[in-house]
């Protein structure tokens, strides 16, 4: 098993082995992109790990280069996937304030309930390619915040990324899966 298999099999990892891993895979083609993803946190002691697994964040759907899902939740009834949109969630506040007291309780629970209020039917980021780390590659730019999700290659359904984050001192890494499992259903807004 490569080192790249193992931190996304065992979603932890050291920040250097995920930066490593990183740089070592091949750009991603925007279009290769195209698609439904189920996401995983790698936990690298970053000071978000455990929030998006705590929320019951499930993925992304990249559906052409201007019509991107970044954060898709399953519903209830677990049969399809509804997308939150980002802009209604202050990240900084959640970074540095909210993470550490959603410790031991259903972060998930107030996501789903908040359902009505956040969720919506419009696109909230882009595909686009962009140079990072001196290569150029896939890159999810969110439409309200300072984030760019930068994607490199680990296999024909998998990717590793980087959330570049304005003001975070520590890079954020996450896996996607391509999943076609389950729909996208139309948000409220």
């Amino acid at each position: 098993m490569s080192v790249a298999e193992r931190i996304i099999a065992e979603q932890r990892a050291t920040v250097d082995e995920a930066q490593a891993v990183f740089d070592d895979a091949p750009p991603a083609d925007p279009d290769f992109l195209i698609g439904t993803w189920r996401g995983a946190e790698l936990r690298t002691g970053h000071k978000m790990d455990g929030m998006l697994d705590a929320s019951g964040w499930w993925g992304k759907q990249f559906v052409d280069a201007e019509t991107v899902h970044p954060l898709l939740f399953p519903s209830a009834d677990g049969r399809s996937l509804w997308a939150l949109d980002p802009q209604r969630i202050p990240f900084t506040l959640l970074m540095h304030r909210l993470v550490p007291s959603f410790e031991g309780k259903d972060l998930s629970r107030l996501v789903a309930t908040g359902r009505p209020v956040v969720s919506t039917r419009k696109p909230k980021a882009r595909l686009r390619s962009t140079r990072f780390r001196g290569v150029d590659t896939a890159t999810m730019i969110y439409d309200a915040h300072p984030i760019n999700d930068v994607f490199r290659r680990v296999s024909d359904d998998t990717v590793i990324g980087w959330m570049d984050l304005r003001g975070s001192e520590r890079p954020y890494f996450f896996s996607l899966t391509r999943d076609e499992s389950l729909p996208v259903v139309a948000g409220s807004r």
